[in-house]
């Protein structure tokens, strides 16, 4: 991913963005899929970690934590903000996570909160293979897909559920849960698709 388009209009705004993201529950953002999530301590991978709200709330229910934030600024906010939460923080991006892929960990559940239209369609591609790959047996991905007009000085691309759905399965990653939601801000023009894939343990391949 070029990092300096995909950040575009984070850096600059990262102590606002930042209360943004912490004043959105974890439990009401996630509502849909929480039932998904382990219950047993396990490895969290959340990838564009950003305040690290559910980095943090994941790593007080007991969970390993990594949080992945490619933008330095927001990367800083987030580590003052849960300073007192154990989460491992890691300067890295999609489509690649090179400098993670390179540690060798799987995780149980990855977060793909309000990401995955940062990345064009190739981008898309070879990240959902770097996901399958750090996802554990049994291990579960959760997406949500922003819908609405792009703001001003970021990139983003229309991205549906059915394409990234689509796209898991070419991965070898089964869908579990698809749902429509209205926007958590209460923008009438975004709406979110929230999308969780499951890697099957290896006697259930097809």
């Amino acid at each position: 991913m070029n990092r300096l388009a995909s950040a575009a209009g984070y850096a600059e705004h990262a102590a606002a963005l930042a209360e943004q993201y912490e004043g959105i529950p974890f439990e009401a953002l996630h509502r849909d899929v929480l039932h998904l999530f382990p219950t047993e301590p396990g490895m969290v991978l959340d990838i564009g970690a950003g305040s690290g709200r559910d980095a943090a709330a994941m790593a007080r229910r007991g969970h390993r934590v990594v949080a992945i934030e490619p933008t330095e600024a927001l990367r800083r906010e987030g580590q003052r903000i849960h300073a007192d939460v154990p989460i491992e923080w890691i300067d890295d991006a999609l489509p690649a996570l090179a400098t993670l892929c390179a540690s060798g960990r799987v995780f149980d559940l990855v977060l793909l909160t309000a990401v995955w239209m940062h990345l064009d369609l190739q981008e898309r591609a070879q990240a959902m293979q770097t996901v399958a790959n750090l996802l554990s047996a049994g291990g579960i991905v959760t997406m949500s897909l922003r819908h609405g007009p792009v703001p001003a000085g970021r990139r983003m691309y229309e991205v549906s559920a059915d394409e990234t759905i689509a796209l898991g399965r070419g991965h070898g990653l089964e869908p579990v849960h698809y749902s429509e939601r209205d926007d958590a801000q209460g923008r009438t023009d975004v709406s979110w698709s929230f999308v969780a894939l499951r890697k099957p343990y290896p006697h259930t391949l097809r």
